[in-house]
């Protein structure tokens, strides 16, 4: 399990923090209570690229920050990398949930699917790689949770082949979320582009040509009924 040292942390001027090149953070769970913490905001990004928000992380948690060793002292936490708040103008990170999760209890995770290879449709034909789903839904106990699920797209050898859900490599103590036959990956065939601009021309003038007849069309039943002039009201019968 990858570790990440963390540090008790009283609330206070969280730009003090940044200027150290720390980022606060809170750890929670349904098993633990609230603590305030901080890491550094260079080994947690190293972290975040190899285990990602899927994979539990062994988070370290310091009772004494002035300790000498990183690790002396430290409280072991398994937690998930829950929520990242950054900045919207400068991008940096400036907050961290972490999770802890009960070990005994199943969580729902989104896990991210990396695709692999080159489609023999995409390469020889001309086609396009079309990824309809880039992660998928799954149920495990924390512990078991995959880091990523690997999609090889060599077998999409024609724009008729398919990979489904069903398809997927999943551990087997790992329960998908989604319907097996859903399309994750597949191949577009090419475009004719020349075609379908000359087809959406013959459109517009086929519409253009409809609209000028109903108004010619129009325009002859109007002088028609000019030309008959007014009709001529018939006279009454007297009654006698």
């Amino acid at each position: 399990m990858i570790s990440l040292v963390a540090k008790t942390r009283e609330k206070g001027n969280v730009n003090v923090l940044k200027n150290a090149g720390q980022v606060p953070a809170v750890v929670y769970g349904p098993e633990t209570k609230n603590v305030s913490v901080q890491v550094d905001e260079k080994e947690f990004k190293k972290v975040l690229r190899e285990a990602g928000e899927s994979t539990l992380v062994e988070l370290l948690v310091e009772k004494d920050p002035s300790s000498a060793k990183a690790s002396e002292g430290a409280v072991k936490k398994p937690v998930l990398i829950h929520e990242i708040q950054k900045d919207p103008v400068t991008d940096k990170i400036i907050h961290i949930d972490f999770f802890q999760p009960s070990l005994k209890q199943e969580v729902q995770v989104a896990i991210p699917l990396t695709f692999e290879g080159v489609a023999p449709a995409e390469k020889d034909l001309g086609g396009t790689l079309n990824k309809n789903i880039l992660e998928i839904e799954v149920k495990a106990l924390p512990q078991n949770l995959p880091h990523e699920i690997k999609v090889n797209v060599e077998t999409l050898k024609t724009f008729e082949d398919h990979i489904l859900v069903r398809d997927l490599v999943i551990p087997a103590n790992v329960e998908v979320l989604k319907q097996p036959d859903e399309i994750v990956a597949s191949v577009l065939a090419p475009r004719d582009v020349e075609a379908e601009l000359a087809e959406e021309i013959k459109e517009e003038v086929s519409e253009v040509e409809k609209v000028e007849k109903e108004k010619k069309e129009e325009e002859v039943v109007e002088d028609a009924s000019a030309q008959a002039g007014p009709k001529e009201a018939k006279p009454e019968t007297k009654k006698e």
